[in-house]
């Protein structure tokens, strides 16, 4: 930023930096342009910003700039800040205020100190400044400490301006009172731009947890949707990291700012917020037969039921006359194909395999075959009707009723996200979010969208919610796929219209399944 001597163009200079600061979201780069503003308004060579720490008992370096010496730390410099830039004390330890420390006692006391020369000031501590001095050669000569106060008048920072420059000579001079008033006025201006920044921040870290806290709630329902929430976003940003660095192509257009980036974040993080309405015996269904427990075993039971009743009326038909021998041979040819009927209704419970027609057959012949009786001694089919239905799924646990269930989370999220007061910044992510479950065809639910009617965000979810679905190693219902195999699920999806080609595309080339697996899937599965 160039410097000026004329009080009228540093007035229109200040007027320019209080328009950036309010415009600035990221407060580290924030603080620098504070910093370098209040150097360049009033030639100063060098100047550190610190900030009150939130139990308000000290004040912590934050940016430091020394131009004559080149030494630039925190803010947008590659160097962090030194361990020995320690937090400076605002009080001692009977509680009174360090006015000894000239940072400490602009911000206790909220007003500006403006020292000519500190070698040969009276009252404050520049010991620090001394040894600086002496190891660096340099000469910390005048100083304008201003605290920055927010709308209640408390002090939320200082900023330090050390070594007013001469812009003609080059010479080192006291603060001037115009520097003074300039920088007071910097100090005002960059305080409401901190403190709504500092607002913003909290505002954004407390609707994080919220969402958090959805999500916190989803896990314990059912661990095997929390860690899907978690990955789900973390792929979902890669991809769209991945896009916007395309150059060419159709999708050369897509560029992400920074708001844009913390939108699809949220959008990602909220994505299956609807689940917390899902019955977790349904999300968790790893059986057939599973409801809030497995019924496997109550078939198991009236499999004993039928055992022991045909045991009886083998045993009253040789006490009626009937040849032993023959009622013996009779009972365990019965015994054995109850026994792998049971077993047979076990395996098929299982899911694991598709049911063939013949497998399907077998399961209602056995529902007709046997019945069994309580202990009013009324007769019951050997399967209720949803026992059937559920034994002769075709292929997984899930009946269309439960897929049903499941489904309509993604309605529940909309429906749950359609009703926030989204700010403007924020406005899309009901849409983002609910659209992971829609198809490029228009065969997807809920709304049957099309590939033009929908968000490129929405459709990288899409992408990203699949592919960790396939992959995830903490689903009770199967075992999770290598890369490949999963690859080549996506690769069917593109052709026959499931998700978007071009996003696939650079989904590939941008090798993101390779390194979305070095951090989530197990070594394994890493077969490509």
């Amino acid at each position: 930023m160039n410097t000026t001597d004329s009080l009228v163009e540093r007035l229109d200079l200040l007027n320019d930096i209080g328009a950036s600061l309010s415009g600035e979201r990221d407060l580290d780069r924030l603080l620098e342009k504070i910093l370098v503003a209040a150097k360049s308004i009033t030639h100063a060579d060098g100047g550190t910003l610190y900030t009150v720490t939130e139990d308000r008992r000290f004040l912590e370096f934050k940016i430091v700039r020394t131009d004559s010496l080149k030494v630039a730390f925190g803010g947008s410099a590659s160097a962090p800040l030194p361990a020995h830039f320690k937090n400076l004390p605002l009080y001692r330890d009977d509680g009174s205020a360090r006015d000894d420390i000239v940072a400490a006692h602009a911000a206790v006391g909220g007003r500006t100190v403006n020292v000519a020369d500190a070698y040969d000031a009276a009252g404050f501590d520049f010991s620090g400044a001394r040894r600086f001095d002496e190891a660096s050669g340099y000469r910390s000569t005048s100083f304008l400490t201003v605290p920055m106060k927010n709308h209640e008048g408390a002090a939320i920072g200082v900023l330090q301006l050390i070594n007013a420059t001469d812009p003609a000579t080059g010479q080192v001079t006291p603060f001037s009172a115009s520097d003074q008033g300039l920088a007071e006025s910097l100090a005002s201006q960059a305080a409401v731009a901190l403190t709504n920044r500092q607002l913003v921040l909290q505002l954004e870290q407390l609707f994080e947890s919220l969402i958090k806290l959805i999500n916190t709630a989803i896990d314990e329902k059912s661990p095997y949707t929390g860690g899907h929430c978690e990955r789900v976003p973390t792929l979902t940003m890669m991809l769209a990291e991945a896009a916007n660095e395309v150059t060419e192509g159709p999708l050369a257009a897509f560029k992400l700012a920074d708001k844009d980036r913390y939108e699809l974040r949220i959008a990602a993080l909220l994505h299956d917020c609807g689940k917390i309405t899902t019955p977790v015996h349904v999300v968790d269904k790893a059986t057939k037969l599973e409801t809030i427990f497995d019924r496997i075993e109550l078939l198991a039971t009236r499999f004993e039921l039928v055992k022991r009743d045909a045991e009886l009326a083998s045993l009253k038909s040789v006490m009626a006359g009937a040849p032993a021998a023959e009622a013996d041979e009779a009972l365990r040819a019965l015994l054995a194909r109850i026994d792998a009927d049971c077993a047979f209704l076990r395996q098929s419970n299982r899911g694991s395999e598709r049911m063939t027609d013949e497998a399907v057959q077998r399961i209602q012949d056995i529902a007709t075959r046997y019945h069994w009786q309580d202990a009013e001694g009324t007769q019951h089919p050997f399967l209720s009707s949803d026992e059937l239905e559920n034994l002769c799924i075709r292929g997984g646990t899930l009946t269309a009723a439960d897929r049903s269930i499941i489904n309509h989370h993604i309605v529940a999220t909309i429906n749950m996200l359609e009703q926030l007061p989204w700010p403007q910044h924020l406005k899309n992510v009901p849409e983002y979010a609910g659209g992971h479950h829609e198809r490029m065809d228009g065969k997807g639910y809920p709304k049957g969208l099309h590939r033009e009617d929908m968000s490129l965000q929405a459709r990288m979810m899409g992408i990203a919610d699949i592919f960790e679905a396939l992959t995830a190693a903490d689903r009770p219902y199967k075992a999770p796929m290598k890369l490949s195999q999963a690859l080549r699920i996506l690769e069917d999806f593109k052709k026959n219209g499931h998700i978007d080609p071009d996003l696939f595309e650079i989904f590939l080339e941008k090798r993101v399944p390779q390194r979305y697996a070095e951090q989530f899937l197990a070594a394994d599965q890493l077969d490509c």
